[in-house]
C-alpha cells in the first residue's frame, strides 16, 4: 500500500497547478505515490458536484478569478479556456496506468507534462499523438499507449470506485495510509505537516 494515494483527472486545472508538488512533499518523507486518474465528471455525480459549466454563475466567476491568481502565485502558464477542454480523460489516465505498471520512467512527470498540455500548451491529451509525446518526455515507451488498454479501463473505473468509498469527491485529493484526506494543491503544506506528524 502507498503512503499517499493521489486521486486525480487528466484535464483538472486545480492537479495541474499542483505541478511537482507532490513529488516533493513524498520525496521529502521518503514517501510512495499510487497514482490514481479517474472521471472526474464521474466522481462529481456520484458525490453531489457539478461540472464547473453547470455550477451557479457566481462559483463559475470565483473559479475564473480563482485559478488565475493561483496560476500567478505559482508563475504558471496557464490558459482559463484551454483549446481542448472538456476532453476525453481516458486515453490518458489509461497511459498513465500502463506507464505505472510498466515502469522505467518518471509517473510523476508523466501527469504533470499531460496537465501542462492541456493547460498551457493547447493540446488535446486525448490524442494519441500527444499522449505518445508526453509519455517520451517522461522516459517511457511511447508504445504504452497503445497497449493495457483493457487493463487500463479496468483499473480506472476500479480507481472511480475506491475514491467513492474513500471520501473523495474532487481533484486533486490525497488520501493517506492512515485515512486522512486533502482536498486541494493547497492543501499539501498540510499534507507535508501531516506526514511529519507521522514519522513523529
Amino acid at each position: 500500500m502507498a503512503d499517499i494515494d493521489y486521486f486525480f483527472a487528466t484535464i483538472s486545472p486545480y492537479s495541474y497547478l499542483a505541478g511537482a508538488q507532490l513529488e516533493e512533499v513524498a520525496s521529502k518523507h521518503g514517501a510512495t505515490i499510487a497514482y490514481k486518474p479517474l472521471d472526474i465528471a464521474a466522481l462529481f455525480s456520484r458525490t453531489g458536484g457539478l461540472p464547473p459549466k453547470d455550477r451557479h454563475p457566481s462559483r463559475i466567476e470565483y473559479r475564473a478569478q480563482d485559478l488565475a491568481r493561483r496560476a500567478k502565485k505559482l508563475d504558471m502558464d496557464f490558459n482559463l479556456q484551454p483549446a481542448h477542454f472538456p476532453t476525453n480523460m481516458a486515453p490518458s489516465s489509461y497511459a498513465i496506468i500502463a506507464a505505472a505498471k510498466a515502469g522505467g520512467g518518471d509517473v510523476g512527470k508523466l501527469c504533470q507534462t499531460i496537465l501542462r498540455a492541456c493547460w498551457a500548451e493547447e493540446k488535446d491529451v486525448a490524442d494519441d499523438a500527444v499522449i505518445r509525446d508526453c509519455l517520451e518526455q517522461a522516459g517511457f515507451d511511447p508504445a504504452l499507449s497503445d497497449s493495457g488498454l483493457l487493463v487500463g479501463a479496468e483499473t480506472y473505473a476500479a480507481n472511480l470506485e475506491e475514491a467513492v468509498e474513500r471520501g473523495v469527491f474532487g481533484a486533486p485529493f490525497y488520501v493517506t495510509q492512515d485515512g486522512q484526506r486533502f482536498w486541494g494543491q493547497d492543501r499539501l503544506e498540510d499534507l507535508d505537516a501531516h506526514l511529519a506528524d507521522m514519522q513523529g
